[in-house]
């Protein structure tokens, strides 16, 4: 569908997550020039821009969660009005764990312009400090407060082949680890990154039980992001694994054929292959 023209537009800029000379030439320019601030917080929007030493000539406006729905409306008015709304979040890209999707998603249902000055990510930015795999991934954000929640989000994930990328709270770190090591298993390989970009940055590597006794150890600070490796590949099925399971059936009146159907399917494995691996049990 053809995108309508409007005389203004949205752009999503990315801010440091940490080192303020992160901040892009582009991401200056429109902190200088934009007509419209939206901001998460703008007593941190304003830190950022005295340290880079900028007076904006544009209206500077707060857009956050509890404020979306009203300030969305206000916003859309704006851009239709001719004006140009640059949204930022305390850090990183906005939408991502922040506001800025509810904008989004309604200038783009409305036709409205949305484009980025892209910028600093924590999800990327934790995801190559790791030395986990980086070719496949996904981002699951917070993990749900409620340890009957969390514990049915990591059942969900434990199969989860790609690397994951967390946010936590650092009050909460040791409680998240301790639900993904009893999730995953405490072998499983994961990474802690504290204070990205930052004077003290950190990026503890190992396996899930060996951070845990970190974290229990030690009173963490800072931004938190987690990045766990995926669940290792399944070996395939062994046929003849199944095999005690088809005598049992056949044990019990079921037929032959009927038993090694029924396993295979449960199994997830051949029954041609099943099949002779019973023939082959029985010397035949």
């Amino acid at each position: 569908m053809q995108e309508q023209t409007a005389a203004g537009e949205i752009t999503l800029a990315g801010t440091p997550i940490g080192n303020i000379g992160d901040a892009s030439a582009r991401l200056r320019e429109l902190l200088a020039g934009s007509d419209v601030i939206a901001a998460e917080d703008t007593r941190r929007l304003h830190r950022l821009l005295q340290g880079l030493q900028i007076a904006p000539t544009g209206r500077i406006i707060s857009y956050h969660e509890h404020n979306e729905e009203a300030r969305t409306a206000e916003l859309l008015d704006l851009v239709r009005s001719g004006n140009n709304v640059l949204m930022v979040t305390d850090a990183g890209m906005p939408s991502v764990s922040d506001p800025g999707y509810r904008l989004v998603e309604a200038a783009v249902a409305q036709g409205l312009r949305v484009t980025t000055a892209p910028g600093p990510s924590a999800v990327l930015t934790a995801l190559t400090l790791s030395g986990l795999p980086t070719d496949r991934f996904c981002f699951e954000g917070f993990l749900p407060r409620k340890p009957g929640e969390r514990k049915a989000r990591l059942a969900e994930l434990s199969r989860e082949q790609r690397t994951m990328v967390f946010f936590e709270a650092p009050h909460r770190l040791e409680v998240m680890l301790r639900a993904l090591s009893q999730g995953f298993g405490g072998n499983r390989k994961a990474a802690v990154a504290r204070e990205m970009t930052k004077l003290y940055e950190e990026v503890l590597r190992g396996p899930l039980e060996e951070l845990l006794r970190w974290s229990e150890s030690t009173e963490v600070r800072g931004e938190i992001v987690v990045v766990v490796a995926g669940a290792p590949d399944k070996p395939p099925e062994d046929p003849a694994d199944h095999v005690a399971a088809v005598d049992t059936l056949v044990s019990g009146g079921i037929r032959l054929k009927d038993a090694v159907s029924s396993v295979a399917e449960d199994a997830r494995i051949s029954k041609r292959e099943l099949y002779a691996a019973v023939l082959a049990a029985r010397g035949k």
